[in-house]
């Protein structure tokens, strides 16, 4: 097995529907955000975290994410590509991707997400999960959006627990080892939100709140906030 620390995964197989016409030939990993693609925040962020492995699934249009993004030599990252025919949800494209992956607790982090968090501790995260078969995943929680203001999961100091006083919103940034998707068979179809809750039933799920900036790039109008947040434009 590869060591944890070095390979991360992008998730960039959505087909981006809420941001229609602008993905009706564009994927949305490739919008561009303040002056570069979606997906690039994220290779320039791995790289400058010292990963050197990233592998990415795609479907809609996944030809052009591998035409833009290359072998990751830009970045001085080794890049893989997991397609997939039809998109295969979160918990299934990551299944579908493990033979490639080669660690036994690696980063996940969606493409359409932006934030300032430090990818560095991603990697340290990936590192404390392979040496603790005890946690499943780790989960980087924000202060819920507007438009998701009931949030997802309760953190409990460090661990993510089935009750508490407000829930928090997942980020989209993620640490798992490879045992959370034992039931999963490589090609179907399965969202993640099922197997994290049966982990943090029983007690397998750590967290972090992440305070800083954070952005679900979700519709034209969240990717237009952005931009000008990031370009400082009016």
């Amino acid at each position: 097995m590869r060591d944890a620390g070095t390979v991360a995964m992008i998730l960039a197989a959505g087909r981006g529907e809420r941001m229609r016409p602008l993905t009706d030939h564009t994927p949305k990993p490739l919008l561009k955000v303040g002056g570069k693609p979606l997906i690039f925040w994220h290779l320039d962020n791995l790289s400058r975290a010292g990963f050197r492995r990233v592998v990415i699934n795609h479907a809609h249009l996944g030809g052009q994410i591998e035409a833009a993004v290359g072998d990751g030599g830009r970045w001085n990252l080794e890049v893989a590509y997991s397609p997939e025919t039809l998109a295969l949800e979160t918990a299934g494209g990551i299944a579908n991707a493990l033979h490639l992956i080669d660690a036994e607790a690696f980063p996940v982090v969606n493409a359409d997400v932006l934030t300032d968090y430090d990818y560095r501790a991603l990697k340290a995260q990936a590192d404390l999960l392979a040496h603790a078969p005890d946690t499943l995943a780790h989960l980087v929680l924000v202060d819920n959006p507007a438009h998701h203001p009931d949030g997802d999961f309760f953190l409990a100091g460090r661990r993510i627990a089935g009750e508490g006083q407000a829930r928090l919103t997942f980020s989209g940034l993620g640490v798992y080892r490879q045992a959370l998707f034992d039931a999963v068979k490589p090609g179907a179809r399965h969202a993640l939100a099922p197997l994290l809750r049966a982990a943090i039933a029983q007690g397998c799920v750590s967290g972090e709140h992440h305070r800083g900036r954070w952005f679900d790039i979700g519709t034209p109008q969240r990717l237009r906030e952005a931009d000008c947040l990031l370009t400082g434009k009016a």
